[in-house]
């Protein structure tokens, strides 16, 4: 992909080097504090929401871990210009997310997560999480080695939040999210994935072999390859994700459609 040089995303929050925010030491001495602020008549809140110091650690990156972060903050840039003409497209406007970088742990408006959940988009808070260690597990561990394939990934967690601002993804209302649904809702974010691909492709940044990449990530996190590797067999009905294949056709369907309206996984009987 030909990234280098390109402009990259304001919207990139770096969170690396950053424990959750302590109050003021914590334990007994940081609720005296807060109790006396209280009684003097100061707004606690403000106290909460204080960098102290001491949960902030400068953090240095690689020369590696720098380049991925320019890698991450263009292919996010990316994706803000096509989703943002293909929601004129369709008389809407787009809500560009935050993309936060972080290491070993993160609080989000879904909880607290480790690196070991991977890359992940929270709705409640409309923001993309990634720890850039990822990469390498993308191209050890699951032997999808290649900057579009790690472009795919942060091309599917924005699949996520399309879906959350076209208000698509979800089960039908009055009912849980089934592995069923589960499935349904990952294969349409392969699939805005694939959409985002098709313009990247009309833009000329993809450049041989790039495809490729792409699908054979999307085929190394199915369901079916993970578990096989995991434990040695599979359990169809523990899936969540989809298969090798399934995720493969649907990112595929994207890119060679390019539009937003084929991707309806909800109507489609056969995934």
């Amino acid at each position: 992909m030909q990234w280098k040089g390109r402009r990259g995303s304001a919207n990139v929050e770096d969170r690396r080097g950053r424990g959750g925010k302590t109050l003021v030491g914590g334990g007994i001495g940081g609720i005296i504090i807060l109790l006396i602020v209280t009684l003097l008549g100061g707004n606690p809140g403000e106290l909460l929401n204080m960098d102290t110091g001491s949960s902030v650690v400068p953090y240095e990156e690689t020369q590696q871990e720098k380049e991925l972060s320019q890698f991450v903050s263009v292919v996010l840039a990316d994706t803000e210009e096509v989703w943002t003409e293909l929601f004129e497209q369709e008389g809407l406007e787009y809500e560009k997310p935050i993309l936060v970088l972080y290491t070993d742990s993160v609080q989000s408006a879904c909880g607290t997560a480790g690196s070991s959940v991977g890359p992940f988009y929270c709705p409640g808070d409309h923001k993309l999480y990634i720890d850039l260690s990822f990469y390498d597990e993308l191209r050890q561990k699951f032997q999808a080695p290649g900057d579009f394939a790690m472009a795919y990934v942060i091309a599917h967690e924005v699949g996520h939040h399309v879906q959350t601002l076209l208000g698509t993804g979800k089960a039908a209302p009055g009912r849980q999210m089934s592995n069923e649904d589960s499935i349904r809702m990952e294969l349409q974010a392969d699939y805005l994935a694939g959409v985002w691909a098709h313009h990247a492709k009309d833009m000329n940044v993809l450049e041989a072999g790039d495809l490729e990449e792409a699908l054979n990530a999307a085929s190394a996190v199915g369901d079916d390859t993970i578990q096989k590797k995991g434990q040695g067999y599979v359990v169809p009905e523990s899936f969540t994700h989809g298969t090798s294949e399934q995720r493969k056709r649907w990112f595929y369907k994207g890119f060679e459609l390019g539009s937003i309206e084929g991707g309806d996984t909800f109507r489609t009987k056969e995934l």
